[in-house]
């Protein structure tokens, strides 16, 4: 069987401290590997299309919502699970390359309704193939049966840490 960084570091606990049990090590350190090698991928695939992650996940999400009029700033902030400022600084950015416009509510002059532009739509429909067809690249080693059941595993876990979707519209994209 091949072996993995993990393994290393399993045994190397193992031999230094065999009074513990370093197995949710095999899991967690697994899943923070794959996290970092996969955020690795994901940053290249966006800078191909000028954007950082965070502005791939604004546009994406204004344009998943369907609504032609836009979102709240305040619905996006939600989605993001990121503070207002940070939607801010995104929402910044993406006015200025020509993807999103932030216009004040008329029905309410607090509320700040943020849609995308004829370019930003252009550009998420794009991008979002490209990233739908680099996430199977990156999990072309597993079957359709072993993803399901990784999916199926994950959300488990998810769950049971309370990440529960209140409302699945206003989620970021994964």
């Amino acid at each position: 069987m091949e072996r993995d960084a993990v393994d290393l570091i399993v045994e190397q606990w193992a031999r230094a401290r065999p009074d513990l049990d370093a197995s949710p090590m095999r899991v967690l350190g697994r899943l923070s590997r794959v996290t970092r090698i996969v955020e690795r991928e994901l940053k290249a695939l966006f800078n191909e299309f000028g954007l950082e992650r965070g502005e791939f996940d604004v546009l994406a999400t204004l344009r998943r919502a369907g609504s032609p009029d836009g979102m709240t700033a305040g619905m996006l902030a939600r989605s993001s699970m990121v503070t207002s400022g940070a939607v801010t600084n995104r929402l910044d950015r993406l006015v200025a390359k020509g993807y999103v416009t932030r216009d004040v509510d008329p029905a309410n002059r607090r509320t700040v309704v943020v849609a995308l532009t004829p370019a930003g739509r252009e550009l998420i429909d794009r991008a979002v193939a490209a990233h739908l067809d680099n996430e199977r690249r990156i999990l072309a080693a597993l079957d359709r049966h072993r993803q399901d059941d990784l999916a199926a595993i994950l959300r488990t876990l998810l769950l049971s840490l309370g990440d529960e979707a209140d409302d699945p519209r206003a989620l970021g994209d994964p």
